[in-house]
């Protein structure tokens, strides 16, 4: 990344490298804007010089991580995304019902090889996509196909060999979208890898208290330990080389852990806890005020505007949960909603007075 004549620390990811393009495009337009209030005027050396730099830097973070560096290319960008995603599901479902089509046709030696080549060929073309499309979009693409096959692979052998079915499967499925989404930089099967993962786990947590594992999900309790490995797993294995994976592993660990507590803060009788269902939900209830709050103050703290959000869109749910259940059938409908409204106004009075402390102590650091 580095070049004769321009020092700089090289962008660990590509969406360091695009926050770094869009740092220059803002600073030159404020830069025009200055010289036209004319607060300063550079003289055409410097200008030249700085015209230069950022001219040669953009170049450089185009060839090596192909970021947008004009207002159309993002557009475009946007545009290959949507393609790119939409036409994974089309040829995910175009292979799904192309099997069922011709399936009765093949042999069983036949069917099983089709099974196991599909995916490893799809893995194979997602690598080579990878290191020969610097964009991509296309192993992107292909890295969704071919966990759609392996998916597929595993459903179809347990059917024609008549296995009896297992909760590894999860464990299966999710260390090869894993592999797939570090192959191919792709947040979307990252996510599918976690879903996987915590399903393994809730289900043979299930297993040891004696549920058939198929009803793991009847238990909320059995996410919360892969929630917290989900959530811490990006500060101890940080993923700068990679685009977005932080956010997805604290984003959805705090979806996996936040859900289940808002089922039980409602449905206190599907807990493990040896207690009456009223103190159950009291128990739960109170954690996801307490743990909803943590996460604001602890996003605040770090800068993790993800965290903030889901923390927000949580504790609101949780406030408004808790409305309902006291006032909704003592109240009349009219001022009930007027109740909804005015903590809305509150709400947005404590994060307006949290934004403004928060710019302060910026400008205390700045001076």
């Amino acid at each position: 990344m580095k070049s004769k004549g321009i020092k700089q620390t090289a962008p660990a990811s590509k969406i360091d490298a695009q926050r770094r393009a869009d740092q220059i495009r803002s600073f030159q337009a404020e830069l025009e804007l200055i010289e036209h209030e004319k607060i300063i005027s550079l003289n055409k050396r410097q200008r030249t010089a700085i015209t230069a730099y950022h001219k040669k830097l953009l170049a450089q973070l185009s060839d090596f991580f192909d970021v947008d560096i004009s207002k159309r290319e993002k557009q475009l960008s946007l545009g290959l995304k949507i393609a790119s995603f939409l036409g994974a599901l089309g040829l995910a479902a175009s292979v799904f019902f192309l099997f069922y089509q011709f399936w009765g046709r093949f042999s069983v030696g036949v069917q099983v090889c089709i099974l196991i080549a599909s995916p490893i060929m799809g893995l194979v073309v997602t690598m080579i996509a990878a290191r020969r499309e610097p964009t991509g979009y296309f192993s992107k693409l292909f890295g969704m196909v071919a966990f759609a096959c392996f998916v597929l692979n595993l459903f179809m052998l347990g059917q024609i060999f008549n296995i009896t079915p297992s909760y590894n499967a999860f464990l299966a499925w999710g260390a090869f979208a894993f592999i797939l989404a570090y192959a191919s930089d792709t947040r979307l099967l990252l996510a599918a890898g976690i879903i996987c993962f915590a399903c393994f786990l809730s289900a043979a947590a299930g297993t040891w208290y004696g549920i058939y594992w198929i009803y793991f999900g009847e238990r909320p309790e059995n996410f919360l330990l892969p929630a917290v490995v989900s959530f811490l797993l990006p500060y101890f294995i940080p993923h700068k080389k990679f685009s977005g994976f932080d956010v997805i592993f604290r984003v959805f660990g705090m979806l996996l852990f936040f859900i289940p507590v808002l089922i039980l803060a409602n449905w206190g009788m599907i807990s493990y806890l040896n207690l009456n269902n009223a103190t159950v939900e009291v128990i739960y209830q109170i954690s996801g005020f307490v743990f909803s709050a943590a996460a604001i103050w602890l996003g605040i703290r770090k800068n993790w505007s993800d965290v903030i959000n889901t923390g927000n869109a949580f504790f609101v749910l949780f406030l408004y949960t808790k409305f309902y259940d006291w006032w909704w059938d003592v109240m009349p409908k009219y001022l009930f909603f007027l109740v909804i409204g005015l903590t809305a106004i509150l709400v947005m009075l404590i994060l307006k007075r949290l934004r403004k402390t928060g710019m302060n102590k910026v400008q205390e650091t700045a001076k």
